[in-house]
């Protein structure tokens, strides 16, 4: 039953009706939860339920969403709003027109320009330093997070306080860095844009003279060029590797070369630094020329919001200060949502004051911007919001190992969205826009959620893709077909800038996945690339079969000689064989791959499918395949899965995740969970879950710094027990020891606390010796040592006979980055540590107060993010960002070797975990993708399971269609 809604409080009658009408539509459709509307609507639980409070009008958009959710009558509904904003004089109010008396004091998404200088503050400390380190050195590195302020800092900060005979050149990269420098510096030097691109092209060390000549045509004595260069990391996203080197010679020769008249600024995200490392003469320029951009403190922060609003005649009521004050400080990349969120509470301000009130009727700092998005998205035809999708996805850049990010995008890519091939006409400045894409554009320009150029467009702030759920959404659902996508769009581009080369069409397996996105909303570009490719291949094919007929032939010739000749029949037959093998290899690991893409549509053929290639050719790819095919989703999470652990029985799973709930599972047969139970967490993001070894408790840990119990010995209705608060900072995992009298929690306070659970008299015992945020905690089988780790690249070991008296150890050093996961082999003589530095390191810690440094295992491509022994501890799993979980086998004797790799998740594996019993355990994973598997780890065992689904048979057409020429044969019998 769902949880009943709270009395209607006394109000403006008229909203309180409305709402009492939006509760009555809400129990017509069957009195659905909040959570259930949440998922229809795209708003989030609070926004709804809001909405039928009867405190406020909700907006249009919100009002509208609701009523879709629910299958009311969306019309009848408008009319109502718009009736009642009417009479209430809401309605202007409620507009998104800006108000006409005066320039809004905040610029909302996007960055501060110099032209905004007058209203940027809350930086002047960091652009004191900025001015003071620029003319001490020629190149600066300025460094932050995504939404720290870096493109405001530069912009709107540096340049207006550069020396007055300095000529600032601003721009970002792009795709063609080197032309984009060309463009801007071209009007500096009073020369044409091409002749300053093919001086650059021919030397790079011409950037340097270029600024010579420019910094000499003044007499002041400070005459230089200063050259920024905002988003850097679009080097790295959008840019061939060639010219990329090009560019960064370039400007290092200009900025350290003696007698040019060049500095250099560059602004780029913290999470691409390390990409900046891979080039030497970079890593060499910014060893001391590094500032960060870090949060703002509070004095910073208070003047952000202040200042801005006095300087427009407002004020600022003291309760809004101290709200933004409290959800925003600390926070990285938080001042983009602050800036809307204040834009838009300036949008409803009464008089001259900006409240909370208003503040609150935005949504706050990320609802701010998912309102205003999903506003834009509503006001859209069904038509146009499949055309804002394909728009939104292709102007943001799929992350390897980093977060998503915006990517600039011609405009001719998305005036050809849903054209056939020719239909669109070219004017001679590229090709005209049509209508429906125009709107698109034009209406999410209007909101601020895109910024047009005169031939490009891009997302006003990457803020957009953490916070709008909708356009997350579909960079989850589909994240491997907007890969496949993306590799469309600039193979169709390469193919037209090679003049339809027909070398530069796809084939084989590539084609074969391009096919796959073809009910996408496709360019005519794209259709007409897909298309040539398409023909070429049947043509191809054609004459294939005209060569087979040949070979055919010959083979007829073949079998007259080979009659006369024995010894040449011998070694055809084993040139036949040799053959055969190879083309079974090859069609088994295609067939292997066919199978895994169709496991979620068609299980049943796609289990056989698996079995089939790993009988024709057994190998690493045909048995990740089955193990692939036959394993569980688990779904439910609304966002990532961060946490999950078997009870210690292994009948039940519990999962945490960033929705702020932990989920239940009844996994007696894991392969077949069923949900049940279902609570919150806490207020906050998830981080941790564990199961007390008797089963009957379950600890939690996350955002909100606490400690949790819950009595789960009826699942369906779990009970709160105990909060245990203490820690300062994310408790990022809790683990019970043995006995189960002891819990521990690591945290971002850089402490490990453990808490007594047995009593609820005595405090914690703190830890205390990490000197950054405590990570994974363990403790060994014997219950007698705890390992932590830490973002200080070190595992503690501390022994916990006496828990509270704990002493410590021993440090074990070795990794490069993060220590992120650990665990205890299950004969406690191995420790298991994952790390940021892509590698597992496993320690001889048979006597823990001399461990000794293993083996160390490679092969993931991004953070070790989890580490688990299997129950005999023959097996030892591994989860990465890379959204791969990896099997190690681990003999007794020999070194330890990789069985298997994962591959179904779509986002990284953030934890993994076995099953408790005996033998080849099955494996549970959580990941970004919001969804948690249990994977068998045995391909005997897999086939077996694949067998027990295959049900329809797979038919002979089906057979042919998959495995031509191989004779048919039901893997698992008829």
């Amino acid at each position: 039953m769902p949880r009943g809604e709270r009395p209607l409080k006394a109000g403006d009658a008229r909203i309180v009706a409305f709402a009492a009408e939006l509760r009555r539509l809400r129990n017509k459709a069957g009195s659905p939860t909040y959570r259930q509307l949440a998922e229809r609507a795209h708003y989030s639980v609070s926004t709804l339920s809001g909405a039928a409070s009867g405190k406020v009008l909700p907006t249009l958009a919100v009002t509208l969403a609701y009523v879709r959710a629910c299958d009311g009558d969306v019309a009848h509904w408008e009319r109502a709003w718009h009736a009642l904003a009417a009479e209430l004089g809401a309605a202007a109010e409620a507009s998104d027109a800006d108000s006409s008396d005066g320039p809004a004091p905040y610029v909302g998404l996007a960055a501060y320009q110099t032209s905004d200088a007058a209203w940027f503050f809350g930086r002047e400390g960091l652009v004191e330093e900025l001015v003071r380190r620029l003319r001490q050195q020629r190149l600066l590195l300025v460094v932050g997070a995504s939404g720290s302020g870096k493109s405001s800092l530069l912009r709107a900060g540096l340049v207006p306080r550069l020396a007055p005979g300095a000529t600032p050149v601003v721009f970002t990269p792009g795709t063609r860095p080197m032309e984009e420098c060309a463009v801007r510096l071209s009007a500096a030097a009073n020369l044409t844009p091409g002749r300053v691109y093919r001086e650059l092209l021919d030397d790079p060390a011409n950037l340097g003279r270029l600024a010579r000549q420019i910094g000499a045509r003044s007499d002041a004595a400070d005459s230089e060029v200063v050259l920024v260069v905002d988003q850097f990391e679009e080097l790295f996203t959008h840019c061939a590797p060639a010219e990329r080197d090009h560019f960064i010679t370039a400007l290092l020769t200009a900025a350290t070369a003696d007698g040019n008249r060049c500095r250099v600024v560059i602004g780029v995200r913290a999470d691409f630094y390390t990409h900046c490392t891979h080039h030497p003469g970079l890593v060499a320029a910014m060893r001391d020329a590094q500032i960060p951009v870090g949060p703002m403190d509070l004095e910073d922060l208070r003047r952000a919001v202040v200042q801005p609003a006095v300087r427009a005649g407002l004020t600022v009521e003291g309760a809004l200060l101290t709200t933004l004050a409290t959800q925003a400080l600390g926070q990285a990349g938080v001042l983009p949502l602050l800036s809307h969120a204040l834009r838009e509470t300036w949008r409803r301000r009464r008089g001259n004051a900006l409240t909370l009130d208003a503040y609150r009727a935005t949504g706050g700092l990320e609802g701010a911007l998912a309102r205003t998005a999903e506003e834009f998205y509503a006001e859209l035809g069904a038509e146009r919001q499949k055309l804002a999708r394909q728009v939104f996805v292709r102007l943001t850049a799929l992350g390897e190992g980093t977060e998503d990010t915006r990517r600039r995008v011609p405009l001719g890519e998305l005036a050809r969205l849903g054209t056939p091939a020719g239909a669109v006409e070219d004017t001679g400045r590229g090709p005209a826009m049509g209508e429906d894409v125009g709107a698109v554009l034009e209406g999410a320009a209007r909101a601020r959620l895109v910024t047009l150029d005169q031939d490009r467009v891009e997302l006003t702030h990457e803020a957009l893709i953490r916070c709008w759920p909708r356009l997350h959404g579909w960079l989850t659902e589909g994240r491997e077909q907007l890969r496949v996508l993306r590799q469309l769009t600039e193979a169709a581009r390469t193919w037209e800038s090679l003049g339809r080369d027909p070398d530069a069409l796809f084939r084989g397996a590539r084609l074969a996945l391009a096919r796959e996105v073809e009910d996408q909303v496709l360019s005519s570009e794209e259709r007409t690339f897909l298309d040539a490719s398409a023909a070429a291949e049947r043509a191809e094919s054609a004459r294939g079969r005209r060569r087979a007929r040949q070979m055919r032939r010959l083979t007829a010739l073949l079998a007259v000689l080979l009659a006369v000749a024995v010894t040449a029949a011998v070694l055809a037959l084993r040139a036949r064989d040799e053959l055969t093998r190879e083309r079974n290899k090859v069609l088994a690991r295609e067939v292997a791959v066919d199978a895994v893409a169709l496991r979620q549509d068609r299980p049943a053929l796609a289990a056989q499918l698996g079995v089939a290639a790993d009988r024709l050719s057994p190998s690493a790819t045909t048995r990740d395949a089955l193990l692939g095919v036959t394993a569980a989703s688990l779904l439910g999470h609304e966002q990532a899965v961060s946490a999950l652990a078997f009870r210690p029985d292994g009948r039940m799973l519990a999962t945490a995740g960033y929705d702020y709930t932990v989920r239940l599972w009844d996994v007696t047969d894991p392969f077949r969970p069923v949900a049940v139970g279902e609570f919150a967490g806490g207020p906050d993001i998830m981080t941790a879950v564990a199961f007390s070894p008797d089963g009957r408790r379950l600890a939690t840990g996350g955002r909100d710094r606490t400690v949790r119990l819950w009595d789960v010995t009826r699942p369906r209705r779990p009970a709160p027990v105990r909060v245990l608060t203490g820690h300062g900072d994310i408790v990022f995992s809790v683990a019970f020891s043995p006995d189960g009298r002891t819990l521990a929690s690591g945290s971002y306070d850089h402490t490990v606390r453990l808490w007594d659970v047995s009593s609820a008299a005595s405090g914690p015992v703190v830890l205390r010796g990490h000197r950054l945020n405590v990570k994974p905690i363990a403790f060994s089988p014997d219950g007698r040592t705890l390992a932590s780790g830490s973002d200080d690249r070190t595992v503690r070991l501390w022994d916990v006979t006496s828990p509270r008296r704990p002493r410590p150890l021993a440090v074990l050093t070795g990794h490069r980055d993060f220590v992120d996961a650990l665990a205890f082999s299950p004969d406690g003589r191995t420790l298991a540590s994952g790390s940021d530095d892509r590698t597992v390191r496993l320690w001889s810690v048979a006597d823990p107060r001399r461990p000794r440094t293993g083996t160390v295992l490679t092969g993931h491509t991004d953070v070790v993010s989890s580490v688990a022994f299997s129950p005999d501890g023959r097996l030892l799993a591994s989860g990465s960002t890379d959204r791969t979980a990896r099997l190690w086998d681990l003999p007794a004797t020999g070194a330890p070797g990789l069985r298997s790799e994962l591959t179904g998740h779509l986002g990284a594996v953030n934890v993994v975990a076995f099953r408790p019993g005996e033998g080849d355990a099955p494996l549970a994973t959580g990941s970004s993708d919001h969804t948690a598997q249990i994977w068998q780890t045995d391909a005997a065992h897999a086939g077996r399971r694949a067998c027990a689904r295959a049900r329809p048979v797979i038919t002979r057409a089906e057979w042919n269609r998959w495995l031509p020429g191989i004779p048919y044969s039901p893997p698992c019998g008829d």
